[in-house]
Parts: C-alpha cells; sequence; structure tokens
C-alpha cells in the first residue's frame, strides 16, 4: 500500500472541517482529553472536548483561520484554530477582548454590520497576546 499526503487547499470545506477536527483532537490528546465530534453546532459548539479528570468539559467552535463573532457572545464556547502550524484554544470572548486591545477589527464594517471578523493573517501583537493560549503539538513528554 502507498499512502500519500493531501494537500489541505485542495480538501473542499468540509473536508478541511474534518481534517482540522482530526488534527485538534490529537493535539488535545496529549493534554488529556477526548473530543466528540458534533454534527448540529450544538450550542455554538462543533465539538466537546472533555478531560480524563472527569471535571473539565469544553465547547470548542473549530475554525480554520482566527474567527469571532458576536453570536459566539456569553456562551462559554472556546476557539480553536491553527495560524500556521500553532493551534490556539481560548474562550472566545478573551479572544474578542485581546482583539479589541491589540486591533481595530472591532471598529469594521465586518463586525459592527455583519457581527463577525475573521483573519488568516493575524498580528505579531494580537498573536504575542495570545501566546499563552497555544497548544504544543509536538509533545513528547511522559507519553509512553
Amino acid at each position: 500500500m502507498k499512502l500519500q499526503r493531501i494537500r489541505y487547499q485542495n480538501l473542499s470545506a468540509k473536508q478541511q472541517e474534518i481534517y482540522n477536527f482530526q488534527k485538534i483532537s490529537g493535539v488535545l490528546a496529549d493534554y488529556g482529553f477526548n473530543c466528540i465530534k458534533l454534527h448540529d453546532d450544538w450550542q455554538g459548539a462543533d465539538f466537546i472536548a472533555y478531560h480524563k479528570d472527569g471535571e473539565q468539559v469544553l465547547k470548542v467552535q473549530l475554525k480554520g483561520r482566527l474567527t469571532i463573532a458576536k453570536k459566539y457572545r456569553n456562551k462559554e464556547l472556546n476557539m480553536a484554530f491553527r495560524v500556521k502550524e500553532t493551534w490556539y484554544l481560548l474562550p472566545h470572548d478573551e479572544l474578542v477582548k485581546a482583539v479589541g486591545q491589540t486591533t481595530r477589527w472591532l471598529h469594521t464594517d465586518s463586525w459592527i454590520q455583519k457581527g463577525e471578523y475573521h483573519s488568516g493573517k493575524p498580528s505579531k501583537t494580537l498573536l504575542e497576546r495570545l501566546s499563552k493560549y497555544t497548544l504544543d503539538s509536538g509533545r513528547t513528554d511522559d507519553l509512553f
């Protein structure tokens, strides 16, 4: 059998969503989480991540890029997205706060009129602010 790597850009939107779910699930497994994909965006979540400790349960909205949306506010929803090879996971409302402190996005027509804003190339300043929310996908300590 010969396996061939795929190109993310060649995937359909649905295939990209599945790909991203598989990737983030693998990373979160290193942190003790099991992820369950939802098919109906329950309470805004694309998936639920529950921790092996039986106490932590995260509702997660998965995006292919950094995204904020008014419809996600005040829902205890976490955003997961990737910038280059780095995954970020943080509460949506914390993300909006960081965006407001480091960008002008909350003053754009996209945010004011459409209720959302997204970026595939967030500023270095914003990414520095979000650095405490990065997930290490190359972790090898204590795995075996």
